[in-house]
């Protein structure tokens, strides 16, 4: 499996300086947070997506996906949704990044509702994915936290271009086990989003090993699935400015993710 880290722990950092941390720690991508307050957003320039492209390359880091706010299941008409999500697409393509990440963002409705309106808004933007070249991941997160629950969603859709990031603390505060979270990802999957928290009452987040989340289970789930993808890691330091900066923890980091994946071999 290979590392990445998502730019919500260092908001506002410069792409050199992301790249710096991802090469000095070992990470192999980053996971763009694309956001109109981060340094790479879709309203960026064309000339600036093909420098930052080549940054990318020229340091041998991965742009592992840009992740949006599109929220697919929100109430409301489709067509903005849909505009967020081909602004996003744009600047996947035009980076070269496999993946671009959204939320469900159900509210208030009932789960019949926001499944279908998530699923007829990822259904037509799957087909425009696939002219980019690049897949829509739903986010375990809010009203679709769970496997089971963007499940529902995605077998709706029935789409490759329309898939799944797992994210652990979300699917484990909805009650859901790692290997259940799992079976119901997989035939989806894009890759996992790691991280630690204190409890479920407490979620500033804390070093990889130091919380409560059973991230050594689900590393063995996907080790004894022969799952090979990317494990990043999201710091959410951008929402809780009292955490810890991430990069004097990147290197623990990724010893406690390489110790597991090690021991899960």
């Amino acid at each position: 499996m290979k590392l990445a880290f998502s730019t919500l722990g260092v908001p506002g950092l410069p792409v050199t300086e992301v790249l710096r941390l991802a090469t000095e720690h070992g990470y192999h991508g980053v996971e763009l947070r694309a956001h109109p307050e981060e340094p790479v957003h879709p309203g960026l320039p064309p000339a600036e997506r093909a420098a930052v492209a080549a940054e990318f390359a020229a340091a041998g880091v991965e742009i592992l996906c840009v992740a949006g706010y599109t929220r697919v299941a929100a109430p409301g008409d489709d067509e903005p949704v849909l505009a967020e999500l081909r602004d996003l697409l744009d600047l996947a393509r035009d980076l070269g990044a496999p993946y671009v990440r959204v939320f469900p963002g159900g509210g208030d409705q009932s789960p019949e509702e926001a499944d279908a309106t998530a699923a007829r808004r990822l259904g037509t933007a799957a087909e425009e994915a696939t002219d980019a070249g690049v897949r829509i991941l739903l986010e375990t997160h809010d009203s679709h936290r769970t496997g089971a629950d963007a499940m529902r969603v995605l077998g709706l859709v029935g789409h490759r271009q329309a898939g799944a990031v797992w994210d652990v603390m979300h699917t484990w505060l909805g009650g859901e086990q790692p290997l259940d979270s799992f079976a119901a990802l997989s035939p989806h999957l894009g890759y996992i989003q790691v991280k630690d928290i204190a409890s479920a009452e407490d979620t500033t987040p804390l070093p990889l090993g130091a919380g409560v989340l059973p991230l050594a289970e689900c590393v063995d789930v996907l080790a004894r699935h022969d799952w090979e993808g990317w494990l990043c890691w999201e710091y959410e330091k951008r929402w809780y400015e009292d955490a810890a900066p991430l990069p004097e923890l990147l290197d623990a980091g990724r010893r406690h993710l390489d110790k597991l994946l090690s021991e899960a071999a």
